[in-house]
């Protein structure tokens, strides 16, 4: 997975938790994974299509989902599990919102799909071209998960643009990095300085 892929998805993270919840956050864990996605709690899954296809989930246990809608709510803690849920599915439309707008800008194009809530306790896992980051953004609420599963959609840009996969792929933005992996360890790191 590519740099300039997630970059805007944990700035926009890193920027809707912060003045949702009215706290610095930081970046704790993080790890690319490719075995089965195993849920924390509540969480909310967005389905990205077009140049560039995959899904976010956005994961926390339940008692930080609580804190976290009561903030963002702006009320006493919900009283139903459904207000809560409704709250993090929001939390999720803002953060892939403000990430796809930061791509469209770069020259791609999408289709975002509504956040659902994700029930199932163990999704499917990653391939060779899809293997997901997985980012611990820690706030003052606790923990929140940011699961990114992204790849090019090559097919759909060559058809759109007519240019070949190397160029795809090489055209799209600067050279990655070695790993994702490393780049986010260096933007958390010097985010704390």
């Amino acid at each position: 997975m590519r740099m300039e892929l997630i970059q805007p998805f944990i700035n926009a993270a890193d920027a809707v938790l912060g003045q949702g919840l009215k706290t610095p956050t930081s970046i704790g864990n993080l790890s690319m994974e490719q075995e089965a996605y195993l849920r924390k709690g509540i969480a909310a899954l967005v389905w990205v299509t077009g140049d560039i296809e995959g899904r976010i989930i956005f994961d926390m246990d339940s008692e930080t989902a609580v804190r976290i809608a009561n903030r963002f709510l702006e009320t006493e803690p919900p009283e139903s599990n459904e207000l809560v849920r409704e709250a993090v599915c929001e939390m999720a439309n803002q953060v892939t919102g403000n990430a796809i707008a930061t791509l469209n800008d770069e020259g791609f194009h999408f289709r975002i799909h509504p956040p659902t809530t994700l029930t199932a306790e163990q999704g499917s896992k990653g391939t060779e071209d899809t293997e997901a980051l997985v980012l611990c953004f820690e706030t003052c609420m606790g923990s929140v998960f940011m699961n990114i599963a992204l790849r090019y959609n090559v097919a759909k840009i060559q058809r759109r643009d007519g240019q070949t996969t190397a160029n795809v792929i090489d055209g799209c933005a600067n050279p990655a990095p070695a790993t994702a992996v490393q780049s986010v360890a260096a933007t958390a790191g010097n985010k704390s300085k």
